[in-house]
């Protein structure tokens, strides 16, 4: 599945906004690798934004950016947010873009959140170079939750499923000739099966006898047994 489409290159130049499109070509593993350039011609004029062009209603989505060379200036981030969020400010306005809003939730290079206009600190702060970070968007419990070069960050920010929008890919940054690489992509969708599995179990208790009495066969009822338990590791 393509997690994410085209997207495109931002430039500010003369206080104005041009954009050009580029593919982000994904193909099944070993994966292939895109840019996102976030470029001021001289200096930097203000805040610039990308959006992948595939929202994301349903499922899970994991997709990781490599800060290629080390952040700086007031804001570099990623995150993701509704196509209402905004992509790009002018009149040098230096800002966490990424969570000033409702719009959009967003993780600094400087290891702080941000949604809503309000931050709190998660992680240490990033600087080195090739730093890795993953995106994990999981849309059946509404969790968004970041890695820092494959260690788990823990959950950043919860009911997402309940936006009631599509979710996009998010980064900005405030600092001139910013590049970011894509890395590894993938997306996992549940089953029908594992769906009605995951209903059942909200609906019946705690209790294993519970799951004996269901008018179901045996191996439905052992799977159910056995996710319940995954459930509470």
């Amino acid at each position: 599945m393509i997690l994410i489409h085209p997207c495109h290159l931002l430039y500010l130049k003369n206080h104005s906004i041009l954009t050009q499109t580029i593919t982000a070509t994904i193909s099944p593993p070993p994966f292939l690798f895109s840019c996102l350039i976030l470029d001021a011609e001289e200096d930097s004029m203000g805040t610039a934004g990308v959006r992948g062009t595939q929202g994301f209603h349903e499922g899970e989505f994991y997709w990781e950016i490599i800060f290629t060379e080390p952040a700086f200036g007031t804001a570099v981030m990623v995150g993701v947010g509704t196509r209402k969020a905004l992509l790009h400010t002018t009149n040098y306005q230096y800002i966490n873009m990424l969570g000033m809003d409702d719009q959009s939730w967003g993780l600094s290079y400087k290891g702080t959140l941000w949604h809503n206009g309000t931050s709190q600190q998660y992680c240490q702060p990033f600087y080195e170079n090739n730093t890795r970070i993953g995106i994990l968007l999981n849309l059946y419990v509404g969790t968004l939750t970041f890695f820092k070069d494959g260690v788990n960050l823990g959950v950043a920010f919860k009911d997402l499923h309940h936006v009631g929008e599509d979710l996009y890919p998010l980064a900005c940054s405030t600092a001139a000739e910013t590049e970011l690489e894509l890395g590894v992509r993938s997306s996992r969708k549940l089953r029908l099966q594992d769906k009605c599995y995951s209903t059942i179990l909200r609906h019946i208790g705690h209790n294993d006898n519970n799951i004996d009495i269901l008018p179901l066969p045996h191996t439905m009822k052992h799977v159910l047994k056995v996710d319940r338990h995954n459930a509470r590791l």
